[in-house]
């Protein structure tokens, strides 16, 4: 089920459903009696790719799906948490050095959970997600909050886990008491899910996003209109989620 899942993802990705136009624009062109359908089909594609380029697009986007999370509660800066959860954001090894690295968004999750485990004076300081053939998510960052003056004694490594779900899952495993005040740090994007699978076994989960898609608009405006790369990517991050989202409701069918 979990192959079918990555599959249908992959549907959803922007550049998969704008190759996917372009053949069938190519297809057409090449029946002569078509041409017009081709034509339509082609000048489709380019509004589609245009409108998924643009930070304008993208940022609204993003804001619809991480706007639960744009705001500020002094109350919940301040409040008293017994573990903080930093969810992993992948890591990839290179067999030459033989080292396993941890990527871009990982290290933001880790940096901001630090900061919350210190903010928040947590007893705890979990860090979860399993690996490929190094070390996993949960090793490579609990090896950097040691080195960042986390006591080892402090940090729970939750190496099993390989997606949302079983995220919950192993942390459930791992604590007994079901009342303990759980700090959530995963991107905002992805709080949503993450959240709502943790709080099927936790009764006190705060969230506590480590970083944003959506950015307040500044800068040239007409930059926001003209097709970039970043936007394509953010959109790709946010049609993923959504079909994540839609995957695990129906799931909990």
């Amino acid at each position: 089920m979990e192959q079918v899942y990555h599959i249908l993802k992959s549907f959803v990705d922007p550049v998969f459903i704008i190759f996917v136009f372009l053949l069938i624009s190519f297809l057409l062109s090449l029946a002569g009696a078509k041409k017009r359908s081709g034509a339509l089909f082609l000048l489709l594609t380019i509004i589609m790719f245009y409108g998924f380029s643009i930070k304008a697009v993208s940022n609204f986007f993003s804001y619809k799906q991480e706007k639960e999370y744009i705001v500020s509660d002094p109350a919940e800066e301040n409040k008293q948490l017994d573990v903080i959860v930093a969810l992993g954001g992948g890591v990839y090894e290179i067999n030459a050095l033989g080292k396993t690295y941890s990527s871009g968004a990982t290290v933001l999750r880790l940096t901001h959970a630090l900061r919350m485990y210190k903010q928040h004076d947590a007893k705890y300081l979990v860090c979860c997600g399993a690996g490929h053939n190094g070390l996993s998510n949960a090793e490579v960052m609990a090896q950097m909050a040691q080195e960042l003056g986390v006591p080892k004694e402090r940090i729970r490594i939750e190496a099993k886990s390989t997606n949302t779900y079983e995220h919950a899952l192993e942390l459930n495993r791992m604590f007994v008491d079901k009342k303990i005040k759980i700090g959530l740090v995963t991107s905002a994007c992805h709080m949503k899910r993450s959240e709502a699978q943790f709080r099927k076994f936790f009764s006190s989960v705060t969230p506590l996003p480590a970083d944003y898609l959506y950015a307040s608009p500044a800068g040239t405006p007409v930059l926001r209109f003209i097709p970039q790369s970043q936007p394509l990517l953010d959109n790709t991050l946010i049609f993923r989620e959504r079909i994540g989202m839609i995957w695990y409701a129906i799931k909990d069918i």
